[in-house]
């Protein structure tokens, strides 16, 4: 005949293996992970945000010299020649970091 430990040993082995209290370690197994996953997502983020809005902000601010000196040219303020001049200076200090 079986003995009562022997029938309830099955039982008590999932509360065994998967640590103390009654249902185990339960969600928060998954929790930290999953916390610390979230955290180096939302980092990469943020950093990729600012790394794009200071590159946007590089290259408009070339753009909006470049706007004023055609709008400058546009309305006769300054001769083709200084035009050209003042074009190449602005997209040669553009191009150096």
């Amino acid at each position: 005949m079986l003995s009562l430990t022997a029938l309830a040993a099955p039982l008590a082995a999932p509360l065994y293996w998967h640590g103390p209290g009654p249902g185990g370690f339960g969600l928060f197994f998954l929790l930290i992970p999953l916390f610390w996953i979230a955290v180096i997502v939302l980092v990469i983020t943020f950093a990729g945000r600012r790394w794009r809005r200071a590159s946007m902000q590089r290259w408009s601010g070339s753009g909006s010299a470049e706007r004023t000196l055609a709008e400058r040219f546009a309305q006769g303020d300054i001769e083709e020649v200084e035009y050209r001049a003042r074009l190449e200076v602005l997209r040669a200090n553009h191009l150096q970091p």
